[in-house]
């Protein structure tokens, strides 16, 4: 009888250990897609502010009189897609240099990119890196 007892409390704490382990993984490996989904959302408001700074130095067709003078993008925005939301912000870093920051939101996670354009007609990409915080 107490070999019995014995047994079933061994495969008792088996079963409860493989399920915390288990519940474990899972927590890790959600935590894990919504930092993927997170970097993405970045990565996606920055290039909303690529396309922006674009948009910006198109000279409009036909050409009106007088010729307006194109001023390059500067600004904020932001975007919610699927769980999360992103922000962004362009700002003049000299001459025609611009300073693109975005923060992409899923849940309690947030990641973050820097890019800089060194170059704006074409725009041109110098820099495009994810940071732990803006400086």
């Amino acid at each position: 009888m107490v070999s019995a007892i014995m047994v079933a409390a061994i495969g008792l704490s088996i079963t409860v250990s493989l399920l915390l382990l288990g519940l474990g993984a899972s927590r890790t490996s959600f935590s894990t897609e919504q930092s993927y989904q997170a970097n993405s959302l970045a990565n996606a408001c920055a290039e909303e502010a690529l396309v922006k700074i674009y948009e910006s130095m198109i000279m409009p067709d036909p050409v009106p009189d007088p010729v307006p003078v194109l001023t390059p993008y500067t600004g904020n925005g932001s975007l919610t897609m699927g769980q999360g939301t992103c922000s962004y912000s362009v700002t003049n870093a000299g001459g025609n240099t611009r300073k693109i920051t975005s923060t992409g939101t899923v849940g309690t996670v947030i990641r973050k990119a820097q890019v800089l354009t060194s170059t704006l007609n074409p725009v041109v990409v110098s820099s495009w890196k994810e940071v732990a915080d803006f400086n």
